[in-house]
């Protein structure tokens, strides 16, 4: 009976283990150096300073504010032309669909660095877009040197990463959606963008949820295309969140403040998600 009883344990013990050590660990690791200060090992506990001085932190101010601004922008914008992609895509009439579903998604899985590289090698002064925009006779577009552009070139290098994978996940719910709703509103009259508002749109309501929840947690955490397309400039413009975390950890070696800031970051994404399923979500 005792070892008929150790067995389940023996199969979830390393499983467990594995957890406890590379996940439980390194968080509560994390929480306890927020509440310390110091550089590099030299750490003592200082209570709440840390949070204090992330208040009143111009740098960190900016960085919040930078990241917002992104995610209030690209999030919508992302959501939107993956929700309309994935509707012309299931669309009866397209042929070759699998190509066409195969080419949307193939930005998700190329690697982070490489896309923003190219990205910041085509949005160079003089690179490929530019020269596109002289060629039919307009100034060029200082892309990575001025402070709004610079938004807008990481806005468009994540959409252009990130729309076919949410495609896919509302071509997964589209093909759920019974085809007797849209045959019956024809038979009513309803149009084409009728249909897509009163039937598509309603129905996809708990993965547009999921999709724009998963898209918030990732523009919170962003930090590679910044970091390689524009470094944080010009002047801080481009600086997020994940970013200064980065910087304050692995150049300063100031651990205990980045433990603040990954927690600070924990708590925006629980309080989006929040707000997302009161403001989205099913009132119950």
């Amino acid at each position: 009976m005792k070892q008929k009883t150790l067995v389940p344990y023996m199969f979830v013990g390393p499983a467990v283990i594995l957890f406890s050590i590379f996940m439980a660990y390194p968080i509560i690791y994390s929480l306890i150096l927020s509440f310390q200060s110091g550089q590099g090992s030299n750490l003592e506990f200082t209570g709440f300073d840390n949070f204090v001085r992330l208040m009143n932190d111009d740098i960190f101010i900016t960085a919040l504010k930078n990241t917002f601004i992104l995610l209030i922008v690209q999030v919508p914008i992302m959501i939107f032309l993956a929700l309309i992609i994935a509707n012309l895509l299931n669309s009866a009439l397209l042929k070759f669909k699998g190509v066409f579903r195969v080419s949307f998604f193939l930005p998700a899985v190329t690697s982070l660095v490489a896309y923003s590289i190219i990205f910041s090698i085509m949005l160079m002064n003089d690179g490929v877009v530019n020269q596109v925009i002289a060629a039919i006779g307009l100034d060029r577009i200082p892309w990575l040197s001025d402070p709004f552009w610079a938004k807008a070139s990481l806005v468009i290098a994540m959409t252009w990463r990130w729309v076919g994978y949410n495609m896919v996940i509302f071509l997964a719910g589209l093909q759920n959606i019974p085809e007797e709703l849209y045959e019956a509103a024809s038979m009513d009259g309803a149009s084409k963008i009728r249909q897509f508002f009163s039937i598509t749109v309603p129905n996809l309501k708990p993965v547009i949820l999921f999709t724009t929840i998963l898209s918030t947690i990732g523009t919170l955490q962003l930090f590679d295309e910044p970091f390689v397309l524009t470094n944080g400039g010009p002047s801080d413009a481009t600086l997020t969140i994940g970013m200064y975390l980065y910087q304050t950890g692995f150049r300063f070696f100031d651990f205990g403040y980045a433990s603040t800031i990954a927690y600070v970051i924990v708590i925006l994404i629980a309080i989006m998600t929040f707000i997302q399923f009161k403001v989205t979500g099913d009132q119950e």
